[in-house]
């Protein structure tokens, strides 16, 4: 690619300055959240499982953007712990989940040391200009969401014959 082409693609990269962004913020999170012996994953995928209570972990998976794998290495940390109960899903071949007792606790322990980092980063930021991130992190989302379903259809248009 010729320097005058790398002018019209945008800089920087979506990806690494989120995934930049991400990683700190996750560091920050953990930390806060090391007391309660859990992290800001296991946090986010407790609460999408409690929100999301019997439904298929498929679901609460791509509620979260995670993929299959990444949500099972989760929820076998959570199951081991006590924190959720799993049981059949309805077609006998899923599985779904909910929040135990133990996984209420955590749950009710956590929060206030989430809500104290949460919003000491969004008071400094500015709760409007949060406001206005969100919306736009919301349509970078979709956008991607589109691109990636447009990859996919292009690939499989590749493949067949």
């Amino acid at each position: 690619m010729s320097s005058g082409e790398s002018n019209l693609i945008p800089r920087p990269c979506a990806c690494t300055t989120v995934r930049t962004l991400s990683r700190l913020l996750a560091r920050i999170y953990d930390e806060a959240l090391h007391e309660c012996d859990l992290n800001v994953t296991q946090l986010a995928v407790l609460r999408a499982i409690d929100r999301m209570s019997g439904e298929a972990l498929s679901r609460v998976a791509a509620s979260l953007s995670m993929d299959r794998t990444s949500m099972y290495r989760a929820v076998g940390t959570m199951k081991r712990r006590g924190w959720i109960e799993l049981s059949r899903g309805k077609d006998g071949r899923s599985h779904s989940a909910v929040v135990s007792n133990e996984g209420r606790r955590v749950l009710d322990n956590s929060a206030p040391r989430w809500e104290q980092v949460q919003s000491a980063i969004v008071d400094r930021f500015g709760r409007n200009r949060w406001r206005a991130l969100v919306a736009e992190l919301q349509a970078l989302k979709e956008s991607a969401g589109i691109v990636e379903i447009e990859r996919m259809s292009q690939a499989s248009e590749e493949i067949s014959p």
